[in-house]
């Protein structure tokens, strides 16, 4: 037996049969996070006063792996230490990840389980790494590497049981009764890559009892690469049939630029995301849903629009931003990012008058810092100056103020064993 003292040694899979028998490693993470808001909401149920609380989630990441089999569960507990006045209490014991992984062929392995599922830059599928509990999907996913890299997975739902927690699961959540999501990724000579998304999903019928409807998205991004330039593309068509039995015709688009120099990254993009206007045709939902993807990479860390077309009453949203990113030195990284807010249509009143599509501006300010290996510290303030719009979506009480949250979160995660036999 030989201990390894270094962390991350997931490079000895991919040694030859001949130089490795097998691998057991233990980590294990402790993330508390203190968070602040004041005059907004994240839900049409929350309150809008000022409110600071420190939720903390422990994971323990454990594999074992082999040439032909490989382990993997991730048990994790949160805990909330307190919130509007309530005592400490724990949010949820479960596992986050759960599957074995048997190899087929030197290409091709099947995983069976609980597990992640992140795709691409996260906007369609993502695990949810900023949320404690995290999301992952339960089924099978049948994957492929060598020159080309494609994966098709099945994942289901099934009853939890009324005392299993949705708002501390990474599973329960899910309103799906079956999906499958086929991913395809390729590196082309000429700074070209391809990757393609489809995914089917079949959902409850809110209309009907034991009735479904499906759900399908297709697209893809497709990058280039030239120097210190970088630009890509992502585009997505959804069709099929709402829980309340419409047509769905929608669309997502993604255009983005950026560029490196002296340490120093800028993005420049938009989201746009296809949403009805007043007079659309009955029985018919333009509103493009991101399925199960993570909006605060792309839509600001305030989280304001996470749930379509709920948080935009239908509307669509367009989101043009600019990050700006700085590597000070090996251990800090400051980073601003902005955001406008316009919906694609305009939104109606409740007199049937209308008012403008300008829905706001938002900043958000981070710092990492990372004074050793295993230890993180990030600190971030994010600030939304609303138009009057927001007051209809019921995302701020009053556009005349300026609505605010900040968050103060800190990472431990040290490898507790590597084992090579």
């Amino acid at each position: 037996m030989i201990l390894l003292l270094g962390p991350g040694n997931h490079y000895l899979y991919s040694q030859s049969k001949d130089t490795l028998t097998s691998i057991l490693s233990i980590d294990f993470e402790s993330r508390p996070r203190a968070e602040f808001r004041n005059n907004f909401r994240w839900t049409n149920a929350d309150s809008s006063l000022t409110e600071l609380y420190v939720s903390q989630r422990n994971r323990l990441n454990i594999t074992y792996q082999n040439t032909r089999f490989k382990f993997h569960i991730s048990p994790q507990e949160i805990h909330l230490w307190g919130k509007a006045g309530e005592i400490s209490r724990i949010g949820s014991i479960n596992a986050f990840e759960f599957y074995i992984e048997p190899t087929i062929t030197k290409h091709i392995s099947l995983r069976v389980g609980r597990q992640a599922l992140s795709l691409d830059n996260g906007r369609i599928f993502s695990a949810a790494p900023w949320s404690q509990q995290g999301r992952s999907h339960e089924g099978i996913r049948l994957i492929y590497n060598d020159k080309i890299s494609t994966d098709l997975t099945l994942v289901f739902t099934r009853p939890y049981g009324k005392s299993f927690e949705s708002a501390y699961s990474p599973v329960a959540s899910h309103q799906y009764k079956f999906m499958a999501v086929h991913h395809f990724k390729q590196q082309f000579k000429n700074n070209l890559r391809l990757t393609t998304i489809n995914t089917l999903e079949v959902l409850p019928n809110s209309l009907k009892l034991d009735a479904s409807y499906q759900r399908i998205t297709n697209g893809g991004r497709l990058e280039y690469t030239a120097d210190q330039i970088y630009g890509t593309l992502n585009a997505y068509y959804q069709y099929g049939r709402t829980t309340g039995s419409k047509t769905i015709r929608a669309y997502y688009l993604q255009p983005e630029i950026s560029t490196n120099v002296n340490k120093i990254t800028v993005r420049l993009g938009a989201e746009i995301l296809s949403g009805s206007q007043s007079g659309t045709r009955a029985g018919l939902s333009n509103s493009f849903i991101p399925l199960y993807g993570v909006a605060w990479k792309f839509m600001g860390n305030m989280n304001l629009f996470t749930r379509f077309p709920a948080d935009v009453n239908d509307r669509g949203l367009i989101n043009p931003y600019l990050f700006w990113i700085c590597q000070m030195n090996r251990k800090l990284t400051l980073r601003a990012d902005f955001h406008l807010f316009y919906s694609q249509f305009q939104l109606d009143t409740k007199n049937n008058g209308s008012t403008g599509k300008y829905l706001g501006f938002e900043n958000d300010l981070s710092f990492n810092y990372r004074p050793l290996k295993q230890v993180e510290i990030t600190f971030g303030i994010s600030s939304t100056f609303a138009g009057q719009s927001m007051e209809l979506l019921n995302k701020v009480p009053d556009a005349n103020k300026v609505a605010l949250w900040s968050y103060l979160m800190f990472s431990y995660s040290p490898q507790l064993l590597s084992i090579k036999k």
